[in-house]
């Protein structure tokens, strides 16, 4: 950004800006750019924190095939919240289907619980 005066030195020509900027005494400027963290939805904020507590329960559960799987699944909708702030309909689907088959371990679990409601709540049911 270039300042200078005009012709008589008076006014001021600003040639191109880029960030923000502020003109004049006691002036504040925030600038907020792409590249923090998404805006998270509530909804998809409480699938996050669920699904956190229900992976720290299962690393102490018996593994079998659905509870590797669950995990799995588990680790991608973490993983997917907080890159894009949101699971989307497809992993929301594939955690439904792996809640279930793994239902014996998470029906013990309260996590486990808050996990399928927070789930049934974003996907309708």
């Amino acid at each position: 950004m270039a300042a200078t005066g005009d012709a008589r030195g008076n006014g001021i020509h600003i040639g191109s800006v880029r960030g923000a900027f502020a003109i004049g005494d006691h002036n504040t400027v925030t600038q907020n750019e792409g590249g923090g963290a998404p805006a998270a939805d509530p909804a998809q904020e409480e699938l996050l924190r669920a699904v956190r507590e229900l992976r720290g329960d299962l690393a102490r559960a018996v593994r079998s095939p659905e509870v590797t799987a669950l995990d799995g699944e588990l680790a991608g909708t973490e993983e997917e919240i907080g890159g894009t702030g949101a699971a989307g309909p497809g992993r929301l689907a594939r955690l439904r289907a792996a809640l279930t088959d793994a239902g014996a371990v998470v029906g013990l679990l309260a996590s486990g619980a808050a996990v399928t409601e927070a789930v049934a709540a974003l996907v309708g049911g």
